[in-house]
């Protein structure tokens, strides 16, 4: 928007910028990514309208997966196609046959679905003339797959991600792991139906146009966050920390500005909500402003969050029971998902209140990617954790947090001996800690579930995923519209465009 000439003011609630995707010094020499870890999802064309290479942003590869097993054995996949299909065929000859032509119908499937990410969702319900074209538009594109394609698009929309994966695969480290992609950020399970949209959604990343490539910001997911504002200062926009809004001010029907905590006033003419729904709508309004049937769908918003995240400095590099010493493996992934039964019992606790005492880790390094985010020998660990429920059925999460990191760091310690013995700090956000830190409600990730009943023209609302409100002037861009969470910038993207065209009625 500073880039199309408008006068831009960001107003952030934290003294650091970027929300959930910050870099931050919690412990000293030690840089954390403190919410998010990795990078895909940023769109290719926000990365080059913004210039952002130029203001700093340099994605550094994740190329590698290791699932270690409990019987010292791993499962190991890396950029080298041979090499992987050698690891793989050690538990399964014909999954390893299998894997290279899974790999490119996801390709495809990812390609596919590419198009929504750009698009604002049209209105099914409207009779307008655009809006239909927009219909005719989407149909159009989605019948041009071919049968065999759009059927197995439908069954990654329906299917449980576990009960998809096993029409390909046998083996179940190769299954259990794969589709531990189906259960991030969400309260769903692998065999859950509908996680198998969430695998496909983090399959639509890309990195210079390779998709399903996954890796890490150099500083941190906060150099992201820097990088957008470096370029936004340079297009003339202006940012404030320290400046959460109390209220957004309104007057006949239109947008006037925004108070902030502290009792300043800031007129504008348009005013953009990057918070969730029942921020945007029910706290920063009041809601009886609003048409009763958005309240009630604002309400009703899936909103409960179920990820936790620990972050660990050690003194000395981790070393894992199923490959010692230093190795490759380290500047990848490590993937706490031995078997299918391991998630979805982890799942099973969750249900009923109580956060996973054996919880699938999504395991990184960043200090082994980037040495800067560390001192020389020493190195940080970021651990992303399912599942940890909003709503705990015995004590608080103020209570509970300490017992949850220990059930981290036992679990981790089963295949990292020396885990233990190297722990200089360690760092426990819970979904309530995460609502309280940077106001996710419900400590949601991606600001709400990514359910059927929650995505496309339904996100975040019925008649309301054009990013417009029923306040003239005022917007929303969060990670609740399309095309959903994760560090995409397509919700923003797509909002300005918005905003832009209604400038030019």
């Amino acid at each position: 928007m500073a880039r199309a000439g408008k006068k831009v003011l960001v107003l952030e609630k934290r003294p650091v910028l970027g929300g959930a995707t910050v870099s931050e010094e919690v412990y000293p020499g030690f840089r954390y990514s403190v919410f998010s870890y990795v990078v895909s999802l940023l769109r290719p064309e926000i990365i080059r309208d913004l210039q952002l290479p130029k203001h700093g942003l340099t994605i550094l590869p994740l190329e590698s997966t290791l699932t270690p097993l409990p019987d010292g054995d791993y499962l190991y996949r890396d950029s080298d196609k041979w090499a992987t299909y050698r690891n793989i065929q050690r538990f399964s000859a014909r999954d390893a046959d299998a894997y290279g032509e899974y790999g490119r119908d996801m390709y495809f499937m990812a390609k596919a679905v590419k198009y929504i990410l750009g698009i604002r969702p049209p209105d099914p319900t409207s009779l307008h003339p655009g809006e239909l074209l927009r219909l005719a538009k989407l149909g159009k594109h989605f019948l041009g797959l071919g049968a065999d394609k759009l059927h197995m698009l439908v069954k990654l929309m329906t299917m449980s991600s576990a009960e998809f994966l096993e029409e390909w695969f046998e083996s179940d480290p190769l299954i259990a792991t794969l589709s531990s992609s189906g259960i991030i950020g969400t309260f769903l399970g692998p065999r859950s139906p509908g996680s198998a949209y969430v695998l496909l959604h983090h399959y639509m990343g890309e990195i210079d146009g390779v998709f399903r490539a996954w890796g890490f910001a150099k500083g941190g997911t906060g150099g992201i966050s820097e990088a957008i504002a470096s370029s936004a200062r340079a297009f003339g926009a202006e940012m404030r920390t320290d400046s959460g809004v109390a209220e957004v001010a309104i007057r006949n029907g239109q947008v006037k500005g925004v108070v902030l905590e502290n009792g300043a006033e800031i007129d504008a003419d348009i005013v953009v909500s990057s918070l969730d729904p029942k921020l945007t709508f029910l706290t920063l309004l009041n809601p009886e402003e609003l048409p009763n049937e958005l309240v009630d769908s604002v309400r009703g918003f899936d909103t409960y969050g179920s990820s936790g995240k620990v972050n660990l400095a050690l003194d000395a590099a981790p070393d894992l029971a199923c490959l010692p010493g230093l190795g490759p493996h380290l500047r990848g992934a490590i993937s706490i998902s031995p078997n299918v039964d391991y998630l979805e019992r982890a799942y099973d606790q969750a249900k009923y209140g109580q956060f996973s005492e054996k919880p699938y880790i999504d395991v990184v390094l960043p200090s082994m990617i980037d040495p800067h985010m560390a001192p020389p020998g020493k190195h940080v660990m970021s651990c992303f954790v399912q599942y940890a429920p909003y709503q705990l059925n015995e004590g608080t999460w103020p209570e509970q947090r300490e017992a949850f990191g220990d059930a981290v760091v036992n679990t981790l310690s089963e295949y990292i001996p020396n885990l233990k013995k190297i722990i200089l700090h360690r760092q426990v956000l819970s979904p309530w800690d995460i609502e309280q830190t940077i106001g996710l409600s419900g400590g949601n990730i991606f600001q709400g579930e990514l359910s059927l009943s929650q995505l496309f023209f339904l996100r975040p609302a019925p008649g309301y995923a054009d990013y417009r409100t029923p306040i003239r002037g005022y917007y929303q861009c969060g990670s609740a519209t399309h095309p959903g969470g994760g560090i995409t910038g397509a919700p923003g993207r797509l909002a300005a465009l918005e905003i832009l065209k209604d400038g030019k009625l």
